[in-house]
């Protein structure tokens, strides 16, 4: 079932042109600054999107383990670069390669925009797996859903940091697959194929609020992890090196 993507409306349209553009189950929302805006970019993000998507199938085709593993897969076949990166992603996660799909596809829409034309920002925003490039900081709310805590703690991302990919993961918003509870799991690395297989080990692991401290530690052990934040039950936990604040 489609559920509206209320979160989008966080992002200030005087400082982000936006545009949404669908292809299959890829749905993007993506912000440009409203400088460096130009109509041809809408067509070269949905070609992107269907060159990438063409690609993953074809591949998957071939080795249908691809999308069905939920455990780490070893590829015997590296012809294609994006899917090696999404399973070495996994892999250091502990799951299967398509959990990091989301964030690669919001990656290479950037890539391929910033190939092509000269923006100064950029948001690529991919079912809640982000994208990031600044040149101002940004304050970037969790969505959770139902939870009375959504949308009210925002994580400010140092425009010095970016790029970088903040990704969420959720056992009860959305129709990603995920064997936790949480309300949200967001997590933030340099890497965003890396931040969203993050994001739903990560999530897998919560259950219920009581779950929290022990993923808190759980995720010391990476320490590409810049900035983590987990809402269950009304209940959060907070890490990393990125100031949090209280959202209105």
């Amino acid at each position: 079932m489609y559920e509206p993507r209320t979160y989008r409306q966080q992002f200030n349209l005087k400082r982000f042109y936006p545009l949404e553009i669908v292809h299959r189950e890829t749905d993007l929302w993506v912000g440009i600054d409203t400088a460096s805006y130009v109509p041809e970019m809408k067509d070269l993000i949905y070609n992107k999107m269907v060159s990438l998507r063409n690609r993953l199938d074809r591949f998957i085709h071939r080795y249908p383990d691809f999308q069905k593993s939920l455990v780490p897969l070893s590829l015997k076949d590296r012809s294609l670069a994006e899917a090696n990166e999404m399973a070495e992603a996994a892999a250091r996660a502990g799951i299967g390669p398509m959990s990091a799909v989301a964030g690669l596809f919001a990656r290479e829409v950037g890539k391929a925009i910033n190939k092509k034309f000269h923006v100064k920002e950029l948001v690529v925003e991919n079912g809640g797996d982000i994208f990031l490039q600044l040149k101002e900081d940004l304050v970037l709310s969790v969505f959770a859903g139902k939870s009375a805590l959504s949308q009210k703690i925002g994580v400010v991302i140092p425009a010095k940091e970016t790029p970088l990919g903040v990704c969420t993961s959720s056992g009860t918003v959305g129709p990603s697959l995920s064997f936790g509870k949480a309300d949200a799991v967001m997590v933030a690395c340099k890497s965003t194929t890396f931040a969203d297989a993050l994001a739903t080990a990560l999530g897998n692991e919560v259950h219920t609020a009581n779950d929290i401290n022990k993923v808190m530690r759980l995720s010391e052990k990476y320490p590409e992890i810049l900035s983590l934040v987990i809402i269950c039950e009304g209940k959060a936990g907070i890490r990393g090196k990125f100031e949090v604040k209280m959202v209105k």
